[in-house]
């Protein structure tokens, strides 16, 4: 069974950067989706952002324009790039995989916004 492994969480001053990576432990194909899900203390889990295999690429609102999806198509890795990060951001970030017809998620990453 494939995991996915997540990267790159911690703590940062508002307005600051950070960048989760999310990788397959093993080979995957006919990706279909690609997401980064959040979920902050006592909240629903909330989705972020999702690329579909045609290219296309949604964020929820709250984070348009601050953070980036991206996608290394040799690896099959997914990226998260967050800029200008809230304090509101704080939460556990999943990544989660869609692919043939499995559904693979992230541990989950820590990610604290705070000065």
């Amino acid at each position: 069974q494939v995991q996915l492994v997540e990267s790159g969480g911690g703590l940062v001053q508002p307005g600051g950067s950070l960048r989760l990576s999310c990788a397959p432990s093993g080979s995957i194909f006919s990706v279909n989706i690609m997401r980064w899900y959040r979920q902050a203390p006592g909240k629903q889990r909330e989705l972020v952002a999702a690329m579909f295999s045609g290219g296309s690429i949604n964020y929820a609102d709250s984070v348009k324009g601050r953070f980036t999806i991206s996608r290394d198509n040799a690896k099959n890795t997914v990226s998260l790039q967050m800029n200008s990060l809230k304090p509101e951001d704080t939460a556990v970030y999943y990544c989660n995989i869609n692919y043939d017809h499995f559904s693979v998620w992230g541990q989950g990453t820590q990610v604290i916004v705070s000065s």
